[in-house]
């Protein structure tokens, strides 16, 4: 699944960011199904979320292990279906939870957290998929590997922990121009052979989507204002 099929009581934010995600794709021309719409959902209640399950969405984005695990169990009792994505930082005492709980973790960015998935993904034999999440700004306050060591990651990643790595994942700094970010994100993944690139929110998902984005982390335009 991946944009929402929508419904007549479809939220505004939903419906209108659909429609920019179909007409990026048009002018890419690219397939929308080649786009996957997470639906960031941190910060808001159940009852804020809801509406937007109802309304066709099964893709969502949650930043903190706990604040997942303490709002969706009931959710996703309730609709069967739902993919559950960590987008933000993920600590390795949280990687047995965060295995158990999440469908992705787009965020593997340290040897530490290689392991403890490493050791997760065996114990459990449950396999989220997985993005290493480059810091392409090299912003000292960022989480992220660094564009210059990414080879190295994703080769350790797959040869010393045995993790399959689906693609990567950016995010740009706030006051630079996206695009370029997105193109060194999509030209490291292509040389390591990543066909999947989460980038672009709600700021800047038809340029991420323009560069190739396979998923795209959109809160505020679907839920509002946090």
């Amino acid at each position: 699944m991946t944009t929402p099929t929508l419904t007549a009581h479809s939220p505004n934010g939903l419906a209108a960011v659909a429609q920019e995600i179909a007409r990026a794709c048009k002018e890419a021309r690219r397939d929308p199904a080649s786009v996957t719409l997470i639906a960031v959902s941190k910060t808001f209640d159940p009852e804020a979320i809801s509406p937007v399950i109802a309304a066709g969405q099964r893709i969502f984005g949650e930043n903190r292990v706990q604040e997942a695990r303490a709002k969706w169990p009931g959710l996703l009792q309730a609709h069967p279906g739902i993919g559950l994505h960590l987008i933000g930082p993920l600590q390795s005492n949280k990687a047995r939870e965060a295995v158990a709980l999440f469908d992705a973790v787009h965020s593997v960015d340290r040897p530490s957290i290689c392991e403890a998935l490493a050791k997760e993904i065996k114990s459990q034999q449950r396999r989220p998929e997985l993005f290493v999440q480059l810091n392409t700004g090299e912003e000292p306050q960022k989480a992220g590997v660094a564009p210059g060591e990414a080879d190295d990651f994703i080769a350790a990643c797959r040869e010393k922990y045995g993790l399959a790595i689906s693609g990567l994942m950016c995010i740009p700094p706030v006051d630079d121009a996206p695009a370029p970010h997105f193109a060194l994100t999509a030209k490291i993944a292509a040389r390591n052979g990543l066909r999947n690139l989460s980038m672009g929110m709600s700021a800047d998902f038809t340029i991420a989507i323009a560069m190739g984005a396979t998923h795209v982390r959109v809160g505020s335009a679907i839920f509002g204002a946090r």
